[in-house]
């Protein structure tokens, strides 16, 4: 990684600002291996130091993963005026670490969803190029066959020149139940995909993304951080 300049590694561990860090500093509340830090521009490696603010292990990590169980009827989305987004539901210090929803969930929709400020995690992630599976489960007005599953494994047309790549549909118990593999993310996909063949969705939810599955044990709204094995096999996906 390098080193950066200590304020910003403080700062950006979301629990201070650069000008509380700097405050910190100027203080001597700020110790690095063990020695008062000087100034706000000296440079450490966070990942190598060991810095504490207050006598608290900062715990510095340069990227940060977590797990959310969205509910229906929020954003997926970093901030927004009117609506209130995923990060809404993080606690502020989480808020203020520039992370980022990988992929969308439309709003009605429930299930994982992962928050990262690890850019080429994300974009590798959502890139058809790495075809990470994502898995769905669908809820449908109208009872599906076999039909439907030709035609998703086909790939489906959503007019005009627009083509799905195949698609994984299995029925579920009931035929209005569905799980549906894709590798790719269109815009509003699945709920077209369907409507195509003539159904309604009337329930969606995510169930995994690659080798990281919703941990059931998060309630709606609740999140998580990965554990670095979780974090290690999405790195193994790609």
């Amino acid at each position: 990684m390098g080193k950066e300049r200590l304020d910003k590694l403080i700062a950006s561990m979301g629990r201070y600002s650069r000008r509380e860090a700097k405050e910190l500093i100027r203080k001597g509340l700020v110790l690095v291996d063990g020695v008062p830090a000087e100034s706000a521009e000296e440079k450490v490696d966070g990942e190598k130091a060991e810095i504490l603010v207050g006598g608290e292990d900062l715990g510095y990590r340069r990227f940060t993963y977590v797990m959310l169980h969205k509910p229906a009827g929020v954003l997926s989305a970093t901030e927004d005026a009117r609506q209130r987004t995923v990060l809404d539901l993080l606690p502020p210090p989480l808020r203020r670490m520039g992370l980022f929803p990988v992929g969308r969930l439309d709003k009605d929709t429930e299930g994982l969803l992962l928050l990262t400020n690890d850019g080429d995690l994300a974009h590798r992630m959502l890139s058809p190029k790495y075809h990470v599976d994502k898995v769905y489960y669908a809820e449908v007005d109208i009872p599906l066959d076999d039909s439907d599953v030709a035609a998703f494994a086909q790939g489906i047309a959503l007019g005009g020149d627009l083509r799905c790549l195949p698609a994984g549909l299995r029925i579920g118990a009931d035929a209005h139940q569905a799980f549906v593999t894709l590798h790719e993310g269109k815009f509003h996909q699945i709920k077209r995909m369907f409507a195509s063949r003539g159904k309604s969705v009337l329930y969606l939810k995510r169930l995994s993304m690659g080798s990281l599955r919703l941990d059931e044990a998060l309630q709606k709204g609740d999140y998580r951080y990965l554990t670095e094995d979780e974090v290690a096999k999405l790195y193994g996906d790609l």
